[in-house]
């Protein structure tokens, strides 16, 4: 298990700062893990799911897409 920095996270995620903050704070992004003071850190593996289940929601809204055309 790694942390990694919010640097980082926007690298693997193409997310800029305010937008890994505002989708944390709905609730769709993971939350980091407090360090020493106020430093944060996130899960790596936890980031690397959600980009996961965003190619994942990308590619069944494809299929739906294909899928509906393909009855039309």
């Amino acid at each position: 298990m790694r942390l990694i920095k919010l640097a980082e996270v926007m690298k693997q995620t193409a997310l800029g700062r305010s937008s890994v903050y505002k989708y944390m704070k709905e609730g769709l992004f993971p939350k980091p893990v407090t360090q020493i003071g106020k430093s944060v850190a996130w899960v790596e593996n936890e980031v690397q799911e959600w980009i996961l289940d965003k190619i994942e929601q990308r590619d069944d809204a494809e299929l739906q897409v294909a899928g509906g055309s393909a009855c039309s």
